[in-house]
């Protein structure tokens, strides 16, 4: 049990990063590699290589590919595809790992449904920052990048999965430092709206309270 957790442990960490930044691309890379016999897949990912599955994948990255693009409709994409992005990360690592005991199944989905989390909250916060921007460039090359990052972790996951998962280690920690940062930084913003128009609601004839 023990070699097969440690072979699957950095290969589910690298996926289920790629899976929170664009899960077409995840499903349908390792789709793609597995159907050209280029890598081996886990047996309860087999049906990745499924041409309808790589079929479906394609499509759907295709249209999140002009969305994930576009200010604000990404914005909406990326809310929306909370209930994707996480919930498919959870069952690709909860399918990669049928071999495993079922408490080891259940930590690893935990796992990699808690990276994927943290991958879309980045990517969503990002999106945030960047949708305020007029110009479209900084949206158009965060959004290249994202997809470029989730094929390439992927491919990198299934050849040299210790690499990918040490690389998405340090991205969870990245993207765990920037949330928080925005977290501190949209505190901030309201409390300095808040002191600038810090006047209650008054009776007529009597002066104004601080909130």
């Amino acid at each position: 049990m023990s070699e097969t957790l440690n072979s699957l442990l950095p290969f589910l960490i690298a996926l289920s990063f790629a899976a929170g930044l664009n899960v077409y691309a995840t499903t349908g890379t390792l789709g793609i590699l597995a159907s050209l016999h280029w890598v081996v897949l886990p047996p309860g990912l087999d049906v990745l290589a499924n041409r309808w599955v790589i079929a479906g994948s394609v499509l759907c990255f295709a249209v999140e590919f002009f969305a994930d693009k576009i200010p604000y409709v990404d914005l909406v994409w990326n809310v929306v595809h909370t209930f994707v992005r996480i919930p498919v990360a959870a069952l690709l690592a909860y399918r990669a790992t049928i071999a495993l005991p079922p408490e080891a199944q259940w930590a690893l989905t935990a796992m990699g449904a808690g990276i994927a989390t943290v991958a879309h909250g980045g990517k969503t916060a990002a999106r945030g920052l960047v949708s305020a921007s007029p110009e479209p460039v900084t949206n158009v090359g965060l959004s290249s990048g994202e997809d470029v990052v989730a094929i390439g972790l992927v491919w990198l996951a299934t050849w040299h999965p210790w690499v990918a998962g040490g690389l998405a280690t340090a991205a969870v920690v990245l993207a765990l430092v920037f949330v928080r940062w925005m977290v501190v930084m949209v505190r901030g913003q309201l409390g300095r709206l808040r002191s600038r128009g810090g006047v209650g609601l008054a009776h007529p004839g009597e002066p104004g309270l601080l909130r």
